[in-house]
């Protein structure tokens, strides 16, 4: 099913998703990679607060190429999602709404996603160039000095991704080995 959605967006919302679904994704979503993810997860055992009220929120795992003229953003293809996954359940408990990425999830992430009613959404990898043409405005709000691994916030439009795991736990890529073997 294709559906249209604002972001960031509810418990609620998401429950709504299943696998499969073609989302658009329009709204603020942010960036974070491995060393942002790191950052944030050693500023968690300190005590200290994020960079970002993650509550509802999307964290797409991009670092974006340099921005051509006239353009906020340059390619902003998704990164390989279990390279975060040691940090994901935490922030998942902590609210985090959804991730974008591509690639297979952990059983610990996957645990994290039904506990706390989240999705997993997949970008189409190889597809930067087209993605960045969604995002209408970036701005790093944290961890500068990661370069291309800061946190951006994104401002998209029509963003295309894909529910991979959904709020219940049903995987796409488990479920789509399924029916293609039948």
């Amino acid at each position: 099913m294709e559906k249209h959605m604002k972001v960031p967006m509810t418990k609620k919302e998401a429950a709504g998703l299943k696998s499969g679904d073609y989302v658009y994704l329009t709204g603020t979503i942010y960036t974070a990679r491995d060393a942002a993810h790191k950052r944030m997860d050693e500023a968690l055992d300190r005590g200290e607060d994020l960079p970002l009220d993650i509550k509802n929120q999307i964290i797409y795992y991009m670092g974006p190429s340099p921005a051509r003229e006239g353009r906020p953003i340059g390619s902003a293809g998704p990164t390989t999602a279990s390279r975060m996954d040691r940090y994901t359940p935490r922030l998942l408990d902590l609210g985090l709404g959804a991730m974008i990425g591509k690639g297979k999830r952990t059983q610990e992430v996957m645990d994290a996603i039904v506990r706390n009613g989240c999705v997993y959404f997949a970008a189409v990898g190889g597809a930067g160039a087209l993605l960045s043409k969604c995002i209408k405005k970036s701005e790093v709000i944290a961890y500068d000095d990661l370069g291309t691994e800061a946190i951006r916030r994104l401002e998209v439009e029509d963003f295309p991704v894909i529910v991979v795991i959904d709020s219940r736990g049903n995987n796409l890529y488990e479920t789509a080995i399924r029916e293609y073997r039948k």
